[in-house]
């Protein structure tokens, strides 16, 4: 039976408590919005901000309750997770809630992702494309049973386990990292290293973007290239490609640089900060001010030394619209010189979690390609679920 999306679920508005009040903020009750759940998971489990009972009661805003969805309605339009434990957002999301008897929770889920291309092609406003109320309205869906529904949940809630398990074991992973480098070159640093600057670790490189209105200068297969877009929405910490890659023609009439494999990218604007490695030869745009490590220096402590004086960094950037980090301001940046055994004695341990993180990363795109072809053929019902060996 087909029914409108708004049909099958509630549709929840968002508020923000008054931004002067402090008594409306800092309290035990999680408020969300886009940037907390803009990644791969399905539960967000931590937002950036809470707000006390009062500013619940003072605005719009509503409290999710487990296994609600969150879906941001504008800027970043179509971001999703579901709730684990009661919370409140902002009027940039809206909350969905499975009407009982009628959808699952969890296939709910499934189903706005699945739509989200066909919500987005359906958005309104006049200053930024907003998803609306009538937004849900425009758009039917067939509803299997519910066994079906619960099945077909079961599917990809597996799939998607996995792979949030591979990204808890990479982020456990990283604390072990991170934790290594403060003991070794914070903790335990030795009175006879030098303090010198980024410059000392590596050279400093920025990019440049092809002029857009030349279509033979990009292509699906070509040179790599990345923006703080691609490291926006892919949250990996080793990168080949980005959304898009740029032609021989393309390198050639602009000045981004090829840069090798283990190069430290750093994204100096909008926002600063973005952290990956190179996983090949990368170019870049503009938008970044990577760092390509001397040999003695290695990957893995310029990429811990950029994680850990990132506040530094930041607050070293200028610029009246928005704040950028320069290259000559990205060279001067203070930093210890180390002495070449500390750094082998680092590089030795930090390669072997590379390789862990690297295979899980790995593992994670085939699991997401896996997920993400299962999930339109079993919303159609191309894929019957009596044929799957589960």
């Amino acid at each position: 039976m087909k029914y409108k999306i708004s049909e099958i679920m509630d549709i929840i508005g968002g508020g923000t408590p008054k931004t002067g009040k402090s008594e409306y903020w800092n309290g035990d009750i999680p408020w969300l919005s886009v940037k907390d759940f803009n990644n791969d998971y399905r539960y967000v489990y931590e937002t950036e901000k809470t707000i006390t009972q009062a500013g619940l009661d003072s605005s719009s805003t509503k409290l999710l309750k487990r296994n609600d969805s969150i879906i941001s309605a504008r800027g970043t339009i179509g971001a999703m997770a579901m709730i684990p434990y009661p919370m409140a957002f902002n009027q940039s999301c809206y909350g969905l809630r499975a009407k009982e008897g009628l959808v699952d929770e969890e296939y709910l889920y499934y189903l706005i992702k699945h739509n989200v291309v066909i919500l987005k092609k359906n958005t309104h406003g006049s200053v930024f494309d907003t998803i609306t109320r009538e937004t849900f309205e425009r758009i039917e869906v067939k509803l299997p049973s519910l066994m079906e529904q619960k099945v077909i949940a079961s599917i990809l809630r597996d799939l998607d386990n996995k792979i949030e398990l591979n990204n808890e074991i990479n982020n456990n992973l990283e604390q072990q990292l991170l934790t290594y480098y403060r003991e070794l070159f914070i903790t335990n640093a030795k009175a006879t290293w030098i303090v010198g600057t980024i410059a000392d670790l590596g050279n400093v490189v920025g990019g440049s973007t092809p002029s857009k209105k030349k279509a033979e200068y990009y292509t699906d297969n070509g040179i790599a290239w990345i923006t703080p877009k691609d490291l926006s929405n892919d949250h990996s910490k080793f990168i080949t490609h980005g959304e898009i890659d740029i032609t021989e023609l393309g390198f050639a009439n602009s000045a981004a640089v090829r840069m090798p494999s283990g190069t430290v990218l750093f994204s100096s604007r909008a926002p600063i900060g973005y952290i990956a490695i190179a996983d090949g030869e990368v170019t870049t745009n503009q938008g970044f001010k990577s760092v390509v490590p001397f040999a003695e220096i290695g990957t893995a402590f310029v990429y811990c030394f950029l994680k850990e004086n990132l506040t530094i960094i930041e607050n070293m950037a200028s610029g009246s619209t928005f704040k950028e980090i320069s290259g000559s301001t990205m060279k001067v940046v203070p930093a210890i010189i180390p002495d070449s055994d500390t750094l082998s004695l680092f590089k030795d341990y930090a390669d072997v979690i590379f390789n862990q993180q690297r295979n899980k990363e790995t593992e994670n795109k085939r699991l997401s390609s896996v997920r993400d072809l299962l999930l339109p053929r079993l919303m159609s019902g191309e894929l019957d679920i009596s044929d799957l060996d589960l």
